[in-house]
């Protein structure tokens, strides 16, 4: 089973959330296959099904003068940042061809991470049973949100890389406030590359799910995108 993987570069938020509800489309309509982004964004603030304004800590005022902006979204989740350094992963996978099992979806993109920082850093991560996503004993360093609709995936994954974790004290990340928050550059103390950590991500992501990965430009992905400018995804 085939996975198209494209890595784009740093994209504001939302133009790639256009881009994902046209993708999301279709995929629904069969009109393209399983799908990974892979990219970043400026730093911007989004809110989850569950999340909650009282969440964002910093100021509005502050917010704009800093051209930081705030999205209200349907993916799973409370409040999270993303910014520059931390690898975003938005999928659209038809959960149809996975035993349509949502929870062992969720569970596998935990092991994506669980297993390479194992293999690539020597690092030991684990689940929590009562917060999903990934963590290390200094705090949380990867963070899951989907939405599915008509058992199509979109939103996904934040891995933060190299991340200024400081910026997330302008929120109270996911709703959690006894816990902290943790970076790939943090825990060795040194600069990593963030495009040799998009293949890894790429190929951990293929070895867990049992997919083929076949890598496609962005002229590739944005012809997908002309082929139906107005395609409208269904819940």
């Amino acid at each position: 089973m085939d996975l198209e993987v494209c890595q784009l570069g740093l994209i504001p938020y939302g133009r790639a959330l256009a881009m994902q509800e046209q993708l999301l489309a279709l995929r629904q309509g069969q009109q393209i296959g399983d799908l990974l982004l892979l990219l970043e964004h400026p730093p911007v603030i989004t809110l989850g099904k569950r999340g909650k304004m009282e969440h964002v800590l910093a100021p509005k005022a502050w917010l704009e003068e800093h051209q930081v902006e705030v999205h209200t979204t349907d993916r799973g989740g409370e409040v999270t940042y993303h910014g520059p350094g931390q690898l975003i992963g938005y999928m659209f996978i038809d959960l149809r061809s996975h035993g349509r099992d949502i929870r062992r979806f969720v569970h596998n993109l935990e092991q994506v991470f669980i297993t390479l920082l194992h293999k690539y850093y020597q690092i030991e991560s684990f689940r929590d049973p009562e917060h999903t996503g990934v963590w290390v004993g200094q705090g949380k360093i990867s963070a899951i949100g989907l939405a599915i609709k008509r058992w199509v995936t979109m939103h996904g994954f934040a891995f933060n890389v190299s991340t200024n974790l400081e910026h997330f004290r302008w929120i109270i990340p996911c709703g959690i406030t006894d816990k902290s928050v943790s970076s790939l550059n943090a825990l060795l103390g040194a600069e990593v590359d963030m495009a040799a950590v998009a293949a890894q991500v790429a190929g951990t992501f293929c070895e867990i799910f049992s997919y083929h990965p076949r890598h496609i430009g962005e002229e590739q992905l944005y012809s997908y995108l002309r082929s139906n400018p107005d395609a409208q995804a269904e819940a």
